[in-house]
C-alpha cells in the first residue's frame, strides 16, 4: 500500500485528531485533517519554514523516548472553544523514533460536566431554599402551638385532642382597649400591643407557662400542658405578678397607660388542633372557662382566682379574699386577689 494511501485511510480514521512527529525535531510525518483543524495548521507542513504550534510544543516539554504522557489543553477553532486531551506516545527509545500523538475532544463531555455542575450547585440552592422555608414554616407554627403537639403533627401528620386532669389557666385582657385603639394612632397601639405581648412571652416561657393564642387585646397561657408540670398553679400565679409588674413599669415610660385585667383558674382543660385547611391549636374546658369568669371580676391591675387554685398557692402568695360571688355554671365561689409573693412583702 502506497505511503500517500496510509495517509488517506488515516486521515478518514474517526473524529480524533491524529499526528506522527519525529521525536528530535518534532516534524511532522503525518497529520489527519481533524489535527490541522483543531490546531489551525495550514499549508504544506513539510516546507521548510513550518513550525510546531506553540501551545502543543509545550506538551513535548521534558518528554523522554519510549515514554506516554497525557495532558489537556483547550484550543480556539473559530468561536468556539474546544477542550481537547492529549495523549503523546514516543514510539522508539531513542530520539530518532517517532512519535504519535492523538487528540480526544472532550468538550461535550466537559459541557456535560458543566451542566451536571451547575444542575447539582441549582438542587442545593433549592434544597437550602427549601430548608429555609421549612425552618420558617416551623416557627410561623411554633407560634400557634406547642412544641410536642407540632411534632407530633409534623411526625404523624395528625393531633389527637388530649385530656389534661390538671392544669391552670392566665386570661389577660386590657381595660377600654377599644376606645383606646379607635381614638389613637391605630399603627402606634397595635405596634406597642406587639411589643407588649412579645414581652409576655418571654415572661410566661420563663416560669414554664405556654402562650396558646392573642385574641384581639386578649392573652391566654397555660401552664401542665402538654407537658405535666406539677407546679402550673404557681407558674401562672408568678406569670401573672410579672406581667402586672411590667406593664407598671412601661406605663412609667410610656404617654400610652395600658392597664390589665387578670384570671387565673385551675382544673381540668382539654387541647387540640381546630381546623382542617387553617388550623390553630386550641384550650378548652372549665378551667379556661372559669379563668374567663375570674378575669370579667378584676378590678384594674388585678389578679382574681378561685379555689382550687387558691389553695394551691397559699405560703407563697398574698391572697386576699373578694367574698363569696355566684359564678355562672360554677356556682357559689370564694374569689381572691393575688398579692405580691411573701417575699416581695416581707
Amino acid at each position: 500500500m502506497e505511503i500517500d494511501t496510509i495517509h488517506r485511510h488515516l486521515s478518514e480514521i474517526g473524529r480524533n485528531g491524529l499526528a506522527i512527529l519525529t521525536f528530535g525535531d518534532l516534524r511532522p510525518v503525518f497529520m489527519n485533517e481533524t489535527f490541522k483543524t483543531w490546531f489551525g495548521v495550514t499549508g504544506d507542513f513539510n516546507s521548510p519554514d513550518w513550525t510546531m504550534l506553540p501551545e502543543l510544543e509545550e506538551q513535548f516539554a521534558g518528554l523522554e523516548p519510549g515514554v506516554s504522557r497525557e495532558t489537556e489543553m483547550s484550543v480556539k477553532v473559530r468561536r468556539r472553544t474546544l477542550s481537547l486531551s492529549v495523549h503523546i506516545t514516543s514510539l522508539g527509545p531513542d530520539a530518532n523514533s517517532l512519535v504519535l500523538v492523538e487528540v480526544q475532544n472532550n468538550t461535550k463531555i466537559k459541557e456535560m460536566e458543566s451542566m451536571i455542575d451547575s444542575y447539582s450547585k441549582m438542587v442545593e440552592r433549592n434544597e437550602r431554599s427549601l430548608k429555609r422555608e421549612r425552618e420558617k414554616a416551623e416557627r410561623l407554627l411554633l407560634n400557634v402551638m406547642p412544641r410536642a403537639v407540632f411534632e407530633e403533627l409534623r411526625d404523624y401528620g395528625v393531633s389527637a385532642p388530649t385530656r389534661y386532669e390538671e392544669a391552670s389557666v392566665l386570661m389577660l385582657d386590657f381595660v377600654a382597649f377599644t376606645e383606646m385603639s379607635i381614638a389613637d394612632d391605630p399603627t402606634s397601639i397595635v405596634a406597642e400591643l406587639n411589643d407588649i405581648f412579645t414581652n409576655f412571652d418571654r415572661i410566661t416561657e420563663q416560669v414554664g407557662c405556654e402562650r396558646i393564642k392573642t385574641i384581639g387585646d386578649a392573652y391566654m397561657a397555660v401552664s401542665g400542658l402538654p407537658d405535666p408540670n406539677p407546679d402550673h398553679g404557681l407558674a401562672v400565679a408568678q406569670a401573672a405578678r410579672l406581667c402586672v409588674r411590667y406593664l407598671k413599669h412601661r406605663n412609667q415610660a410610656h404617654d400610652v397607660q395600658w392597664i390589665a385585667r387578670i384570671g387565673l383558674a385551675s382544673g381540668p382543660v382539654i387541647g387540640s388542633i381546630v381546623g382542617v385547611q387553617k388550623y390553630v391549636y386550641d384550650v378548652f374546658g372549665p378551667a379556661v372557662n372559669l379563668a374567663a369568669r375570674m378575669e370579667r371580676r378584676c378590678g384594674p391591675m388585678e389578679i382574681v382566682l378561685c379555689n382550687p387554685l387558691a389553695e394551691k398557692l397559699q405560703g407563697d402568695f398574698a391572697l386576699t379574699s373578694r367574698g363569696v360571688e355566684d359564678i355562672k355554671g360554677f356556682g357559689s365561689m370564694e374569689l381572691y386577689a393575688l398579692g405580691a409573693p411573701e417575699e416581695e412583702t416581707a
